[in-house]
């Protein structure tokens, strides 16, 4: 029986290894990004601060070396949500439905975030490639770029901020 319990108990520890380490690498979405993936705060080579307002980001293109580290400090200086959320085009219209959803419900009005119902319908929204924020908030993303250049960029996914103009570009450096 001793043995039983022991392979079980392994059986389930690797199970929730495995569990957790693909939850880090899909970012919530399907698949692992080709974009890149989370960042160490050790790793990082520089800080980029990015301000976002009303149908704007500040800077609306960001050089990357492959390879390179980057902590992103991203201000809400807008009077409403915004979200900067490194990803691609596919990304986005695939995450529309579930802003769509966390607006119609109340999960995010105009300027606020109503964190406790989003806990309650299990949409936190804390994706590592991702930040949501109000009004006057801000937020650190670290991420680490892959070692080739890839289609990446930011937007704001919050319903019709995206389709306003509020996304911002990736370029890898030494790309023509």
């Amino acid at each position: 029986m001793q043995t039983k319990t022991t392979l079980l108990t392994t059986l389930a520890a690797g199970f929730l290894a495995m569990s957790s380490t693909v939850a880090l690498a899909d970012i919530g979405h399907g698949e692992p990004p080709t974009y890149g993936t989370p960042g160490e705060a050790h790793h990082v080579s520089r800080t980029i601060e990015v301000r976002m307002g009303e149908m704007f980001f500040d800077p609306k293109s960001i050089d990357v070396a492959p390879g390179e580290t980057i902590r992103f400090v991203v201000i809400n200086e807008g009077d409403v949500v915004h979200e900067f959320n490194l990803g691609t085009e596919n990304d986005w219209v695939s995450h529309i439905n579930e802003m769509e959803r966390m607006t119609a419900e109340g999960m995010i009005d105009y300027d606020r975030i109503d964190h406790e119902k989003m806990r309650a319908m299990g949409m936190m929204h804390s994706d590592p490639n991702s930040t949501l924020l109000e009004p006057g908030e801000r937020a650190e993303v670290i991420w680490r770029f892959p070692d080739e250049a890839t289609e990446v960029g930011f937007a704001c996914n919050v319903p019709g901020h995206r389709e306003a103009g509020m996304v911002g570009n990736i370029v890898f450096r030494g790309e023509s």
